[in-house]
């Protein structure tokens, strides 16, 4: 041994993305062990020492935070217990450029490093930091086109007749890559089809229904969530009425084709209930084609409460000439409150605001605009719904990909990473709630602050990380000003200013809004909107206090 060489402590990492081969006497995780263990190994002569700890993810994805091994080994490198981390390939520790960027900060505050068997890196050098981020770069590219395969696996499969998972319409349940039909249910389908055509009042239908207590379909995902199980709203029986699965066909995007599966409804019935909602004017939009705007109520037909329930725009009184709208569940206007969701009603301003401002932080908006383009942001929304504390945004998958398809690999990274539902991506923001009367209700400025940030908000942490990249352009020349800066993003510059100045935020206030672990009252409004103290100290005075 080196006499001169300092003891380093080192932690073997490894990971397998799935769960399969992880029973065998000799596995993965096994051998990516021993391959690091020998490296180590061979620089004892440097003071490298091997911690008996094991740090194993097996079944976890490279690309999220959630790893429990990940987790401890990252506590113990903060708590200075561990000073190098040895891993088998890069792509073992992350394959996300913003979790490497994370999982970098914390071992820079430790003064710890981190080292590849296979692939000679050192990331205490700007060289090596670079070849790092092209490499992982190429990760996010496999990553996204392994998405697309994905998604034309589905369409092929489609095309062939098969279930490919998803909601399960009312009147089937899953046979592996079909659907069988749930008599019990087909019969309520048949029902709702008939007496459509019989009185032609979708109103009518729904009371119908509510009177009689059946609900829309109820099923579990895999994680055992129970979905589903709700009050048969407007909207619910429209997407009965134009679903062609009950015709035995398999819809995708805006087409469909015959399906594996036996149909419920005939094809008469079918074709004579798309012509009287014709007749009626109701008609399911197509997709790629924009919705009408709605004046006054931009969320018009896209919000719902967590029954199920539409929310529809009402006006309240006024106070000093001054009108207030709100969005109230269709259930309380309908005299049915039992039957509506956990927050029956909320000030249209805030949650209109709070959607905004959440789509432009993430880059989905032009912030370009004095005031939001509700049409573009409406083509952009699948479907909103307010829960308790809990803002669920869904936005359209195809508009969703379109918007995204010529944005730069940095911009894109935040955006990729966002949870998905059939319909597309789905954004979640959090809405402050106080008790009425026994009730939950959305409140705005009158009533008190209207955001809580007890989960991470995916809008500021978005922001967070394009100011560090801003503030990185800037500070290594890349562009020399904040004017070229925004002319480069395509944002005005006051815009730009007040968004890379999150970039000078104390290192702590960062890391806590990007686990959302902030002080409550610390918003990305807030700190857009008023100067930041330069001094760190300052900045844990005013923000967490």
């Amino acid at each position: 041994m080196n006499p001169a060489a300092r003891p380093l402590r080192c932690a073997i990492y490894t990971r397998k993305s799935t769960e399969e081969g992880l029973d065998q006497d000799y596995n993965s995780l096994h051998a990516q062990r021993d391959a690091c263990a020998a490296y180590v190994m061979s620089q004892a002569g440097e003071g490298w020492t091997l911690s008996p700890e094991f740090y194993d993810d097996g079944g976890f994805s490279g690309g999220t935070m959630e790893r429990p091994a990940l987790k401890r080994l990252l506590a113990e490198i903060e708590a200075g217990r561990i000073d190098v981390v040895v891993v088998y390939k890069v792509d073992r520790l992350t394959r996300a450029l913003t979790d490497f960027s994370k999982i970098v900060d914390v071992l820079d505050k430790a003064g710890a490093s981190f080292v590849s068997v296979t692939q000679a890196f050192n990331t205490t050098t700007s060289m090596g930091r670079l070849t790092l981020n092209v490499l992982l770069s190429f990760a996010q590219f496999e990553r996204e086109v392994t998405g697309e395969r994905i998604r034309d696996k589905i369409a092929a499969s489609k095309k062939l007749g098969m279930w490919m998972g998803g909601c399960l319409p009312l009147g089937y349940d899953a046979a592996g890559r079909t659907l069988k039909i749930n008599q019990e249910e087909a019969r309520t389908v048949r029902w709702i089809f008939d007496r459509y055509l019989e009185v032609g009042s979708a109103h009518q239908v729904c009371d119908e229904l509510a009177a009689a207590k059946i609900l829309s379909k109820a099923w579990s995902t895999k994680a055992g969530t129970q979905r589903g199980g709700r009050v048969i709203d407007r909207g619910a029986l429209f997407h009965i009425l134009h679903n062609r699965t009950y015709v035995g066909e398999i819809p995708h995007k805006d087409t469909s084709y015959p399906g594996q599966h036996p149909a419920i409804i005939n094809g008469d019935v079918f074709a004579a209930v798309q012509a009287k909602l014709a007749d009626r004017g109701r008609k399911p939009r197509a997709k790629g084609e924009p919705r009408k705007p709605q004046r006054g109520a931009p969320l018009m037909g896209l919000i719902h409460d967590t029954a199920g329930n539409l929310m529809s725009p009402v006006s309240g009184a006024k106070r000093a000439g001054a009108t207030y709208r709100y969005y109230v569940s269709t259930a309380v206007q309908s005299g049915r409150p039992s039957a509506a969701g956990a927050v029956p009603r909320v000030s249209a301003p805030l949650v209109e605001e709070t959607i905004a401002s959440g789509l432009q932080a993430i880059g989905l908006v032009s912030q370009a605009e004095a005031k939001p383009n509700w049409g573009a942001i409406r083509d952009l929304i699948h479907r909103v719904e307010l829960g308790l504390g809990t803002l669920t945004i869904e936005l359209d998958g195809d508009t969703f990909d379109r918007y995204i398809r010529d944005m730069s690999v940095k911009d894109r990274m935040p955006l990729d990473r966002l949870p998905r539902s059939a319909n597309g991506p789905i954004l979640k923001l959090s809405v402050d709630l106080e008790r009425r009367g026994g009730a939950a209700w959305a409140v705005g400025p009158l009533g008190g602050s209207a955001t809580t940030r007890n989960t991470v908000d995916p809008a500021f942490a978005a922001a967070i990380t394009r100011a560090e990249a801003w503030k990185n352009k800037l500070m290594t020349g890349e562009v020399a000003t904040v004017e070229q800066l925004a002319k480069a993003e395509h944002i005005t510059a006051p815009y730009a200013s007040r968004l890379v100045r999150l970039a000078f935020l104390a290192p702590d206030l960062k890391a806590a809004i990007l686990d959302g672990r902030q002080p409550r009252d610390l918003t990305l409004q807030l700190v857009s909107t008023q100067d930041i103290p330069l001094d760190w100290d300052d900045q844990r005075r005013l923000y967490a206090a």
